[in-house]
């Protein structure tokens, strides 16, 4: 039987949820080596480690999302996912992924060894331990069939600008992520969105707890500091392509290191992040049989599905379609999902 293509997308921030408290003693005891080299770089930061962190009693929001903890332990998790994924039945063609998810990335493809993931990962997200600097807000930009509603898309560029205009306050986009915006902020721009922006679902414009304005021009202090601190000697050529934030393929025979690097610690930091072109890139360049997503949580697969839909890939053109798919013969493989989970591992 021949293997099935995939593209492997891993997670960012706000997967670690109450749900997956245990995530990685449930199915990841067995991955004591990749464990251990997160565990001891976290001692030696006197910082809890992963398993101390999964293992607590009770899920806390303050520990769990802050991002000295949430970082190395959806790293953990997702790394331990990727691991799984049974190498008889799928052929991995390229991995990307979402935000946080990136450094994720560099380590599941090969671009940064264990012990430089860990020092990434944990670096990266322990920038903030002093302070978030600015936040994020999620904005839907999609009917209630998944489709692309470009009124709002314009109604969205229209109000951030207005807020930008008054000088008082900076607002960016953060995050094209499917049929969502996530915008960066600093406090000012924050309340300004949630004052201006139409009210939708009772639940959007919706804060995002605990994160800061990652890829907006606020975090170019923290991208300078992330230069100093972390050098390009960590990094490799990809043993598999990789798909970054702006859609470019960094390919294994063809890949300059300082360059990842650069952009890396660069542009991915302070520029905006386009996890649906990432996406776009990955079914058009690749074409997979399968799309799978690294858990903990499922979160990725609505803005992956609303992608997919806006290309009309495959046929599916609504969030109808997407479901019938997904019940019939799922396209996207979510980890975080038991069901989907047993037809990867």
């Amino acid at each position: 039987m021949s293997k099935k293509r995939v593209v492997v997308i891993c997670p960012g921030r706000g997967t670690y949820n109450k749900e997956e408290l245990g995530y990685l003693a449930r199915y990841h005891s067995d991955k004591h080596s990749m464990i251990e080299v997160i565990d001891q770089y976290r001692i030696s930061q006197n910082q809890p480690t992963i398993t101390e962190l999964d293992s607590m009693k009770a899920y806390s929001m303050r520990t769990h999302t802050a991002g000295e903890n949430a970082s190395p332990l959806i790293y953990g998790c997702a790394m331990g996912d990727f691991q799984a994924i049974d190498p008889d039945k799928y052929e991995i063609v390229a991995v990307t992924g979402n935000s946080m998810g990136w450094y994720i990335a560099l380590a599941a493809a090969g671009a940064l060894d264990p012990k430089a993931g860990i020092a990434v990962i944990n670096t990266m997200g322990s920038m903030m331990t002093d302070g978030v600097i600015g936040g994020q807000i999620i904005y839907p930009l999609i009917d209630e069939n998944w489709q692309w509603d470009q009124a709002k898309a314009d109604m969205v560029e229209q109000v951030m600008a207005d807020i930008n205009a008054t000088g008082d306050a900076r607002v960016y986009t953060s995050i094209k992520l499917g049929g969502y915006i996530v915008f960066g902020a600093d406090n000012a721009g924050l309340k300004a969105l949630e004052e201006r922006l139409p009210k939708v679902e009772d639940r959007y414009p919706m804060k995002l707890y605990n994160h800061a304005a990652f890829h907006t021009p606020l975090l170019n202090e923290t991208s300078q500091k992330a230069f100093k601190m972390l050098p390009a000697s960590l990094f490799q050529a990809p043993k598999v392509p990789l798909i970054d934030g702006q859609g470019h393929i960094w390919n294994p025979y063809s890949t300059d290191t300082f360059a990842l690097h650069n952009y890396t610690l660069g542009a991915q930091v302070h520029d905006y992040y386009d996890f649906s072109k990432a996406v776009e890139v990955a079914i058009k360049e690749f074409a997979p049989d399968n799309l799978v997503i690294l858990g903990p949580g499922a979160t990725l697969g609505g803005a992956v599905a609303q992608t997919l839909i806006r290309h009309n890939w495959q046929g599916m053109s609504c969030k109808q379609d997407f479901i019938a798919r997904q019940k019939s013969d799922p396209f996207i493989l979510a980890m975080g999902m038991e069901a989907q989970r047993q037809l990867v591992v």
